[in-house]
C-alpha cells in the first residue's frame, strides 16, 4: 500500500470519493466500508465503482486503470467457435434463473482460489436481480444448467461480475448471445473490469480510465425497451 489516502466510507452517506483518488497500488483500490445495500450498489456502478474483497478483507471498492472492456465490435469469435454455434447443443437464455447462475458462479470447479462471491455478495447481486438492475446469461444442455454469466446493468451500461462453465465452450456462448442481446439496443461494449487470459482471448482490451468513463456515461444515456431484460431465450439448441 502506497501513502495515497484510502477513503473509508460513511455509514450514512452514498457518495464514493472522486474516481481520481483511487490508489495506483493496488491498481484501483478507492475505498474503504459502507455496505452492499441496493442504493450503495446502484451509485457505485453508475460511477463505474465495483465491490471486491475476500472473506478476510474488509468491504473495498475499485475502479482501476486501465479498465478492461470487450467493444462489441472486437468479440473474438474465431473459426472453431464460429463453427460450434452453428451445431450448438445449447439453449441460451437470459434472466431465466439467475439465483443459479450466481451460486454456480460462486464455486465454480476451475476456480484455484477461495471465491470472493461471499454469502453476503450472493444476497446482495440476488437482491439487485429482483429490483431489475443484475442480469444473467443461463446456458443450458437439455435441461441441464452448464454454463453462463452475470452482471449489472444501469440502462445501457452493463458491468460484467463473474462466469462459469461445466461444458466445453458454455461460457463462451454465454458471452457472445450476451453480446448478441446488446447489441440490439446499439450498445457497444461490455465492462469486465480486470483483464484476464480467457477474456483477452475473446476480444477484451484495456482503456485509459478516463475513457472508460466516457463510454460508460454515453451507455448509461441509452434509453432500453421496458422488456429488454425480461426473461426470454435467446437460442435454442441446434
Amino acid at each position: 500500500m502506497n501513502s495515497q489516502r484510502l477513503y473509508q466510507l460513511s455509514d450514512t452517506s452514498l457518495a464514493f470519493p472522486a474516481l481520481k483518488y483511487a490508489l495506483t497500488d493496488p491498481n484501483g483500490l478507492l475505498a474503504v466500508g459502507g455496505d452492499l445495500s441496493p442504493q450503495r450498489l446502484i451509485a457505485a456502478y453508475q460511477q463505474g465503482i465495483f465491490p471486491w474483497y475476500s472473506e478476510q478483507d474488509p468491504l473495498l471498492w475499485w475502479s482501476p486503470d486501465p479498465r478492461a472492456i470487450i467493444k462489441i465490435t472486437d468479440l473474438n469469435i474465431n473459426r472453431t467457435l464460429t463453427k460450434f454455434l452453428k451445431k450448438s447443443p445449447f439453449t441460451v437464455t437470459l434472466n431465466k434463473n439467475f439465483n443459479q447462475v450466481i451460486e454456480y458462479c460462486s464455486d465454480a470447479p476451475f476456480r484455484r482460489d477461495d471465491t470472493w462471491i461471499l454469502p453476503e455478495m450472493l444476497q446482495a447481486y440476488k437482491q439487485l436481480h429482483q429490483l431489475g438492475y443484475a442480469h444473467s446469461i443461463e446456458v443450458w444442455q437439455q435441461n441441464t444448467l452448464v454454463g453462463g454469466l452475470y452482471g449489472v446493468a444501469i440502462n445501457g451500461f452493463f458491468s460484467g461480475e463473474s462466469m462459469f462453465y461445466l461444458e466445453s465452450n458454455a461460457s463462451k456462448v454465454a458471452l457472445v448471445y450476451l453480446a448478441e442481446h446488446l447489441k440490439t439496443a446499439n450498445i457497444s461494449f461490455i465492462d469486465c473490469q480486470l483483464l484476464n487470459p480467457f477474456l483477452e482471448s475473446m476480444g477484451c482490451s484495456e482503456v485509459k480510465r478516463e475513457n472508460f468513463v466516457k463510454l460508460k456515461d454515453e451507455a448509461i444515456n441509452i434509453s432500453l425497451d421496458e422488456h429488454f431484460w425480461s426473461a426470454k431465450t435467446l437460442c435454442s439448441s441446434s
